[in-house]
C-alpha cells in the first residue's frame, strides 16, 4: 500500500482491492481501489468514491407484450426488443421501468387486445406490443404489431428496430385470426412471429414472441418462440411473464390472452460496480436483472 512518487511520473496513491482495504483507516485516507477501478477515500464512516468515471454497460430492454383479440381475434404483438451499449457514470442513478403486459379482449366481438406498456432503462425506451384485432376492431401498432382478426384482415405494423408486423387474418368466416409480430419475424398465418435470442444473462434465452391468432371453429395458431401465447377456439393463452410475449387470440365471445410483462438486463465486464435488480455473474461479467421497476446505480 506504499505511495509512489516519481519526478517524471507524478504521485501515485496507495493501491488495494475491496477485500484488502486498510483495516483501521483515518479520515481522508486516500487510495486506488483496483477492484472497482476507482479512487476512494475514508470519510470516517465508509469508503466513498471521489471520481466520476464513465464505463460501458450492455443492455437488453424488452417491453410488455400486448393482449390478443376476441372472436377469431388476432394475436397480440410482442413488446419491443432493444439491445446495445450505453456509457454510464459511476454512482449515478438510472431509472428502470418494467412494462406490464396488455390485457386481452373479453366478451363481445368488439374487444381488441390492449397494447403492452413501455420498458425503459435510462434513455432507452422500448415500446409495448400492439393489441390483436377483434371481430369488429382493428389491430394496433406497437413494438411489434398485433395480428388481424378473421374478418378484420389487416395486421398492424411494428416499430423499426424493435419488432415486426402482425399477420393478416384469414378473411373467411370461422377461420383464424393472424399471429402477432415478434422481435425477429412477422406473424405468419395464424402463428405468432418468433422472438430474438439474447445471451446477456449468461445463457441463451429467447424473448418477445408474438401471440397466436384465435379461431371461431378451427385453425388457431401457436405462439411465437419467446413467450408468445397460443391462440384458441376457447380462451387464449397469456404471454409468458418477463419475456414480452404477446397474448393469444380467443374464440367466440370468450377471453383472449394477456401479454407477458417485460424485462431489463444490464451487464458489464468485471466485478460488481453497480447496484439494483438481481445481481449474478457469468463469464467474467456482472449482470443486473430487473423483473420489476427499480433503479440501477452505476
Amino acid at each position: 500500500m506504499t505511495a509512489i512518487v516519481s519526478g517524471s511520473g507524478g504521485f501515485g496513491p496507495p493501491s488495494w482491492t475491496t477485500g484488502t482495504r486498510p483495516s483501521s483507516p483515518v479520515n481522508g485516507q486516500l487510495g486506488w481501489n483496483s477492484t472497482l477501478g476507482q479512487l476512494e477515500a475514508w470519510n470516517g464512516t465508509l469508503w466513498t468514491q471521489i471520481t466520476s468515471l464513465l464505463y460501458n454497460v450492455s443492455y437488453l430492454v424488452v417491453a410488455g407484450g400486448a393482449g390478443g383479440g376476441v372472436t377469431g381475434g388476432g394475436g397480440g404483438g410482442a413488446g419491443g426488443y432493444l439491445t446495445g451499449t450505453l456509457a454510464v457514470s459511476s454512482a449515478a442513478a438510472y431509472s428502470v421501468t418494467i412494462g406490464a403486459g396488455g390485457a386481452g379482449g373479453t366478451g363481445g366481438g368488439g374487444a381488441a387486445g390492449t397494447n403492452g406498456v413501455n420498458s425503459v432503462f435510462a434513455t432507452v425506451n422500448s415500446l409495448g406490443g400492439g393489441g390483436g384485432a377483434a371481430q369488429s376492431a382493428a389491430s394496433l401498432s406497437g413494438g411489434s404489431g398485433g395480428g388481424g382478426s378473421y374478418n378484420t384482415t389487416a395486421g398492424a405494423a411494428g416499430t423499426f428496430g424493435q419488432g415486426n408486423a402482425g399477420a393478416a387474418g384469414s378473411g373467411g368466416g370461422g377461420q383464424p385470426g393472424g399471429g402477432g409480430g415478434g422481435a425477429s419475424a412477422a406473424g405468419s398465418g395464424s402463428t405468432g412471429g418468433a422472438g430474438s435470442a439474447s445471451s446477456i444473462s449468461g445463457s441463451s434465452v429467447t424473448y418477445a414472441g408474438g401471440g397466436g391468432g384465435g379461431a371461431v371453429s378451427s385453425g388457431a395458431g401457436s405462439g411465437g418462440a419467446g413467450g408468445g401465447g397460443a391462440g384458441s377456439i376457447s380462451n387464449g393463452t397469456s404471454g409468458t411473464a418477463n419475456t414480452g410475449g404477446g397474448g393469444g387470440g380467443c374464440g367466440v365471445n370468450l377471453t383472449a390472452g394477456t401479454g407477458g410483462s417485460g424485462i431489463v438486463i444490464i451487464s458489464y465486464a468485471g466485478a460488481q460496480r453497480g447496484t439494483g435488480g438481481t445481481v449474478t455473474s457469468s463469464g467474467g461479467n456482472t449482470i443486473h436483472t430487473f423483473t420489476s421497476s427499480g433503479t440501477f446505480t452505476a
